[in-house]
């Protein structure tokens, strides 16, 4: 299919409730631990090189940052847009601002209309750690349709990706039903793409 997030840009970072975009439209939020491959995940799906910042120093994002996908139109539209959410819960940041990135999340995920799902980006070398599942609780609390990336698969065997996603499949059904869903990802190799991309399209109705 034609890629809908190919013009996504940059529009703004929000540091408080305050600063996000008026409701009315949709927007997908992507979580994920410091190093779990967020940026490059979300820049592979745009097709894009560098929409989102690919740090040496992980954990860098420190504001939820809004990516425009809206198509171009000359009537004023209700956006469409990908939001990144901070990658901390283990990043090193004074613990004043992890508390109130944790207060500012929470309100996020109880009360922004707009939202339509939640992907988590993990480290198919390190799945469902304990930042993961929060988020994935945040969502499905919420009754919001959440998908899990296994990234970085290249870094494993086809034998090794298959086990891990099975064992995956198998917690997340555990601790959450069938409201999660999970597949193996790389940005890499572009493994899985199409099907992410896919996943956040229908969720914003495009």
């Amino acid at each position: 299919m034609a890629n809908p997030f190919v013009r996504a840009r940059y529009l703004l970072a929000a540091h408080n409730h305050k600063q996000l975009p008026p409701e009315g439209g949709t927007e997908v939020a992507f979580a994920g631990r410091s190093n779990a491959g967020k940026s490059s995940a979300l820049n592979a799906l745009c097709q894009q090189n560098a929409m989102a910042r690919v740090s040496k120093t992980p954990g860098r994002t420190q504001q939820l940052v809004y990516f425009d996908i809206t198509p171009p139109s000359e009537e004023p539209v209700p956006g469409n847009y990908l939001v990144d959410l901070p990658g901390y819960g283990y990043a090193k940041v004074p613990q004043d601002l992890q508390a109130h990135w944790q207060a500012f999340i929470h309100q996020y995920f109880q009360t922004r209309e707009s939202l339509k799902g939640l992907v988590v980006v993990m480290d198919i070398r390190h799945p469902l750690r304990e930042y993961d599942r929060q988020m994935l609780g945040y969502a499905v609390n919420r009754g919001l349709p959440a998908h899990a990336l296994l990234t970085k698969a290249d870094k494993l065997g086809r034998g090794q990706q298959t086990q891990t996603l099975h064992a995956v499949k198998r917690d997340l059904f555990s601790a959450f039903g069938d409201t999660v869903s999970v597949q193996t990802f790389s940005g890499e190799s572009k493994q899985g793409v199409e099907e992410a991309r896919a996943v956040v399209a229908g969720w914003l109705g495009l």
